[in-house]
């Protein structure tokens, strides 16, 4: 998807979109008309010879339609068979689907229109930022059209568009071998749980290893820790909380464990959440505070303040950190499924984020969550993950935005609506913390080499 372009569709209605097509299938967004312009001649720049395609029009009443075609589109003025085409309308998340009822009219090829099926429903009609509707009728046979629908159904009688998209369907396929390797197996879940278990920070005077998670309102971070903590309980966890707000859910800065067993000693390794980073200016987590927090400056359930960081003479403000009290690894969490539309404002937060961090030694990764949700291809089976070349792509893109390598970046899935953890996802998991642990190693070896 074109980084600049933001999909109107919500994922879930691409998710139902795409359920129609094949669930192995994802959507790229190859034109917008209210940035390429409401004509057939931008439209057809955009779209013609790509197939299949998914087009989508919504209007100023909040109705969302469209249509489906494997044809693709050109300008000969001609009709075109496809007995896999329907139109579509939502009703919230729902998708009501209306098959072509004459295949050989399925879709015209209209020079100074957007997607035309079959002269039923036009979108970007006669170069303008109209929609054309004349539906046959359920209740009628005088009106035989190529779509059965309503148009109150459909658009609710508005004509006006607010925009038009067209999607090219692609395929999600994979790697023939996967390009990391992970060992799927029970007694590699062990393994992993008794490494981290043991683990034990080089330098004595520090206990645990503290790992700070940055990243945006709804990214995951929260989730991580309770889906890790799960891991070791055995059943899902919702310790920290976590949430689909679209203002952070997290409003102090706390330092959460977990212990090996509901009654063990604590594992080394302790996850500092903060508040969630918002686009909008003067909310979310100030990104003047992270050098408070990386240094060590900022107290466990310190209250967030989005317009003020925490000044050396308030109350509350730990003067003399130790290395101990400090963050030995920095994660930007990053939704997989929102790396694309990252907005200019989010990629400009995280990037002085990241120049901050710079300053000092500590190491820096990604943790990419929500990749089933990204991927079809991994929601049907996770240890598809390093086989899908979507989900590189993602990791390619997030390495990118944030400005670290490849292999700084780590795919995970958190549990969200699981009752029960499942193995595969605990290795992920576990997989993940196992290279973080990895990285804060080589930064007490600098500590030391100092």
């Amino acid at each position: 998807m074109n980084s600049k372009m933001k999909s109107e569709l919500t994922n879930e209605q691409q998710k139902a979109i795409c359920s129609q097509l094949g669930n192995a299938m994802k959507l790229n967004l190859i034109y917008k008309a209210s940035i390429h312009g409401f004509t057939g001649a931008a439209f057809h720049q955009h779209c013609d010879n790509k197939s299949p395609t998914v087009s989508v029009g919504y209007n100023k009443s909040g109705f969302v339609f469209g249509g489906y075609t494997r044809q693709s589109f050109s300008q000969s003025g001609q009709f075109v068979n496809d007995n896999q085409a329907f139109v579509f309308s939502f009703s919230g998340e729902k998708l009501n689907k209306y098959p072509v009822t004459d295949p050989l009219h399925a879709v015209k090829m209209t020079k100074s229109s957007g997607p035309n099926f079959g002269d039923t429903l036009i979108l970007v009609y006669d170069n303008n930022r109209k929609l054309y509707s004349n539906p046959g009728s359920p209740r009628s046979s005088l009106y035989n059209k190529y779509y059965t629908f309503t148009a109150e159904e459909m658009h609710g009688n508005n004509l006006d568009l607010s925009d038009c998209e067209v999607y090219q369907v692609e395929e999600c396929i994979k790697f023939e071998n996967p390009w990391r390797e992970v060992t799927w197996k029970s007694e590699e879940k062990k393994k992993l749980m008794e490494r981290i278990k043991s683990y034990k920070p080089s330098i004595s005077s520090v206990p645990a290893a503290r790992v700070l998670l940055v990243g945006a309102v709804g990214a995951g971070k929260s989730s991580f820790f309770n889906s890790f903590k799960s891991v070791f309980r055995g059943h899902v966890t919702g310790q920290a909380m976590a949430g689909t707000s679209y203002t952070s859910v997290t409003r102090r800065f706390r330092t959460l464990t977990v212990k090996a067993e509901r009654d063990g000693q604590l594992l080394p390794f302790v996850i500092c959440d903060t508040m969630g980073l918002e686009s909008k200016e003067g909310a979310g987590l100030n990104p003047d505070e992270i050098s408070n927090i990386i240094n060590g400056h900022i107290p466990d359930k310190y209250q967030f303040s989005p317009s003020d960081s925490l000044q050396p003479e308030a109350h509350g403000f730990c003067k003399n950190p130790e290395l101990k009290d400090k963050i030995h690894c920095v994660i930007y969490v990053v939704d997989a499924s929102k790396v694309s539309i990252m907005s200019q404002n989010m990629e400009k937060t995280l990037k002085a984020i990241r120049e901050t961090v710079n300053l000092s030694t500590i190491p820096q990764l990604v943790l990419l969550t929500k990749i089933d949700e990204a991927c079809p291809l991994v929601k049907e089976d996770i240890t598809n993950v390093y086989k899908s070349i979507y989900v590189k792509e993602l990791m390619e893109e997030a390495a990118t935005r944030i400005g670290v390598s490849l292999s700084c970046v780590i795919p995970v899935k958190n549990y969200s609506e699981e009752l029960k953890p499942d193995m595969n996802t605990d290795i992920l998991l576990l997989n993940a913390v196992d290279q973080i642990l990895n990285f804060v190693d080589d930064f007490f070896d600098e500590q030391e080499s100092e």
